[in-house]
C-alpha cells in the first residue's frame, strides 16, 4: 500500500480500536493513525506467527480486522504501563 492508504487504514483501525477499548477521544486523529499503523504491524505479526495467515495485504475487510485487533492488542498493552 502507498504511505497515504497507509494513514487512512491505520487511522481507521486506530479509531475503531478506541472505540471497543473505551480510549475514544484520549488519543486525536494523530494517535489514532499511529496506534492503527502499529497496530496493523503487531496484528500482522499475530497472525503469521500464531494462525499462519497472512499479515495485512492490502485495504480489504479481513487486514482490517486484523489492524483493529492488533490496536486493540497495543492499547491492552499500553494501558499496563
Amino acid at each position: 500500500m502507498s504511505w497515504l492508504a497507509w494513514i487512512i487504514f491505520g487511522g481507521l483501525a486506530g479509531w475503531v480500536a478506541t472505540l471497543l477499548t473505551g480510549k475514544g477521544a484520549q488519543f486525536g486523529i494523530l494517535g489514532n493513525i499511529i496506534v492503527g499503523i502499529v497496530g496493523a504491524m503487531l496484528g500482522g505479526w499475530i497472525s503469521t506467527r500464531f494462525f499462519g495467515g497472512p499479515a495485512t495485504t492490502g485495504f480489504d475487510i479481513r487486514s482490517f480486522v486484523v489492524a483493529v485487533l492488533g490496536a486493540v492488542v497495543l492499547l491492552f498493552i499500553m494501558s499496563l504501563f
